[in-house]
């Protein structure tokens, strides 16, 4: 598995911190940035790491910014793109078993960098329930013209 990772200024340290985690597993990064924490754009690195998930360069993809809410608009543009904003462990679960997000968001400023590496732990492992939520992942793709 690959992830597309991107952070902007405010979301540096929790990006680092994920980082470090998610080689710890094993799991393939690819980093589209910031890899410092003074102050960017963050649709400048959140723009790179959407796309790699969408073209199918990574697997899924992690975005932090300091809410999380900048980087699921920006990645929410991508077509293909599910992006969930997730500030728990229940909203990581149902983001993949009813969504199939293939990016999770979430807020450096927002949330416990520990609490942020369960969530990342059961969004990784929770699968996509199907069924009657690919009716509703169609219809979502539709509206983007997937």
């Amino acid at each position: 598995m690959i992830i597309a990772i991107a952070s902007d200024h405010a979301g540096y340290e929790l990006k680092s911190k994920v980082t470090a985690h998610l080689e710890q597993k094993n799991i393939s990064i690819e980093d589209f940035g910031t890899f410092k924490n003074n102050s960017v754009d963050y649709p400048d690195y959140g723009i790179l790491a959407a796309r790699a998930v969408a073209h199918g360069k990574a697997d899924k993809g992690i975005l932090i910014c300091g809410t999380g809410i900048g980087m699921s608009i920006v990645a929410n543009k991508v077509n293909g793109i599910r992006a969930a904003l997730c500030t728990s462990d229940k909203m990581a679960e149902m983001s993949r078993r009813h969504n199939d997000a293939n990016i999770l968001v979430m807020g450096g400023r927002m949330i416990d960098h520990l609490y942020a590496l369960k969530i990342i732990d059961i969004w990784l492992k929770t699968p996509f329930e199907g069924g009657r939520h690919f009716r509703r992942i169609n219809k979502i793709h539709q509206l983007t013209g997937l």
